[in-house]
């Protein structure tokens, strides 16, 4: 459950800053640019708050290539949303970005979750008797980008 609690601090935070930077591009481009842009720059964020706040894992090269991956679910979901909303349902286009990113919520804590999170094997990192970033008792500790 704190895990959780964490997740929606950090996509808060994430959310607050995407929407900012969003609100700063609107003026100079159309809002689907202002949009793709902002949330590039956000995704950076994103990967660092997750690995280190919300998963407490070890943050690595490999984790940061693929983190992308997870968020083009969660920017397919948001820019079909955004694009519906605008279009279809004539909501200011200002406002519609932070509608289709409630909807995204679940998606993306999945998926990342998937991707930062070790997984346990028997005798592979993350297990028992694996190498992975766990402390004695079974908790992941952070530690630097690798």
């Amino acid at each position: 459950m704190a895990e959780i609690f964490r997740f929606a601090l950090v996509g808060g935070v994430n959310t607050g800053t995407f929407f900012g930077c969003y609100l700063l591009l609107h003026p100079w481009m159309p809002y689907f640019a202002a949009y793709s842009l902002a949330f590039l720059l956000s995704m950076v964020g994103s990967f660092f708050l997750n690995t280190y706040f919300t998963y407490r894992t070890r943050p690595t090269w490999k984790k940061f290539a693929l983190f992308p991956l997870t968020n083009v679910t969660n920017y397919l979901v948001q820019s079909v949303g955004l694009y519906a909303l605008v279009t279809w349902a004539g909501m200011d286009d200002r406002i519609a970005p932070l509608v289709a990113a409630v909807v995204a919520i679940p998606f993306t804590y999945l998926l990342s979750q998937r991707i930062l999170v070790p997984r346990k094997t028997p005798d592979g990192p993350g297990g028992p008797e694996g190498s992975g970033p766990e402390n004695g008792m079974g908790e992941r500790q952070p530690s630097r980008l690798a």
